[in-house]
């Protein structure tokens, strides 16, 4: 008989936002936990797909991605941040970000090396560094600002680290970082031999003038990976498409996972979206205004409410601090909100590795209709 399996993940079950959104459609209540539009995207985006589907384009890619679909992308990048970056040598098309999270972290993580996280942080990306071989070392971000704290960031760096990965604009707290902060990023590593991995899948939906990206910084652009994501950037979110930009070198390496981890993205899809880039290249230029437009109709609404409603400057999350209302942990408190008025959050503890004493927050995702924020925010308002 062979011996009991034995977990290379042992204290990994079902992601929080699956059993949220299970529980939101067992008690039919409105669900803002788990983070995808349930408005439709840009027509012309299907209609460009579907021809795609229908004349014939439905053969493997290329494992890099459609040429013209990387030189969309290029253009792009050189549009948004001024980057020059090459469509063959640098940019690699995935199946969503999460996969080229996971090739990222598989390519140059070895046994024992160590990654810094800030937390709270994006539930993948432990996992992705435990199984290959990683060990994570966090610095946490406090509310209201969760702004990091460098000095404690520094004093976790030794000659085992081997990648940062950051996240702005920042899930779950909807904070954005600073230019000072890339700055005192690279001061920290630009002696080091360490490389970043930085997640920018919320890249165009700040509500500040400008974004703050790795693409940006001379130093750090020249050892980071960016990972971008057309699902949040084009509200198609099941269409499961990204991409990573990385310096010559490090895509090489990055390639070698990829192409054994998925090969390529769903052909008429890439097609889809290389073609809406080209014909529409200012199509993100907006994304922030509209869902400032949606954060501002929450936030509103629940400004009679007993919550306290932290900043939020990106994404499409906004986070409510419930301590005036109840004692209970954010996971119970989440669980009772679904029975009591039908509404659906996530807590924000599950994104930390020890979340703070007392911190009682959770996330509630406002992209969503007009219609249901305000009809989330009146069950809210009445706790």
């Amino acid at each position: 008989m062979a011996s009991p399996l034995v977990s290379k993940l042992p204290s990994v079950g079902t992601t929080i936002f699956t059993k949220m959104s299970a529980l939101a459609a067992e008690k039919g209540a409105i669900n803002l936990s788990q983070g995808f539009p349930d408005f439709p995207p840009d027509a012309r985006l299907l209609a460009r797909a579907s021809t795609a589907i229908l004349t014939g384009n439905n053969q493997y890619s290329p494992m890099t991605g459609l040429p013209m679909l990387r030189d969309a992308i290029a253009q792009l990048v050189e549009r948004h941040y001024g980057r020059i970056v090459s469509s063959q040598d640098e940019i690699t098309v995935t199946s969503g970000a999460s996969e080229a999270i996971f090739d990222a972290i598989a390519a140059l993580i070895r046994d024992g090396d160590e990654v810094v996280l800030f937390d709270p942080a994006y539930d993948l990306y432990e996992p992705a560094v435990t199984l290959a071989g990683g060990v994570c070392k966090r610095v946490t971000l406090t509310a209201p600002d969760f702004r990091p704290d460098w000095q404690a960031f520094a004093s976790l760096l030794t000659d085992q680290t081997r990648l940062v990965i950051i996240n702005t604009p920042h899930n779950p707290t909807g904070s954005c970082w600073q230019a000072a902060d890339l700055e005192s990023l690279w001061q920290a590593i630009a002696s080091r031999d360490i490389y970043v991995l930085s997640d920018e899948v919320y890249e165009f939906i700040h509500f500040g003038e400008s974004a703050v990206s790795v693409h940006k910084h001379a130093g750090l652009s020249t050892r980071s990976l960016v990972v971008s994501s057309f699902g949040k950037s084009f509200h198609l979110t099941g269409w499961k498409v990204g991409y990573i930009i990385a310096p010559a070198e490090l895509t090489v390496e990055l390639r070698k996972v990829h192409q054994f981890v998925s090969f390529c993205t769903a052909t008429p899809l890439q097609q889809a979206l290389a073609e809406h880039l080209l014909a529409l290249p200012d199509a993100s230029d907006e994304l922030g205004a509209f869902y400032q437009q949606k954060r501002d109709v929450l936030r509103r609404a629940l400004t009679d409410s007993r919550f306290t409603l932290l900043p939020c400057d990106g994404t499409y999350f906004q986070l409510l601090d419930y301590s005036a209302i109840s004692d209970l942990d954010d996971v119970a408190f989440c669980e009772w909100i679904v029975d009591e008025i039908g509404v659906a959050a996530i807590p924000v503890s599950v994104f930390y590795q020890q979340p703070p004493q007392n911190q009682r927050i959770i996330r509630l995702c406002f992209a969503k209709e007009e219609n249901t924020l305000l009809e989330a925010a009146s069950r809210l308002s009445g706790l």
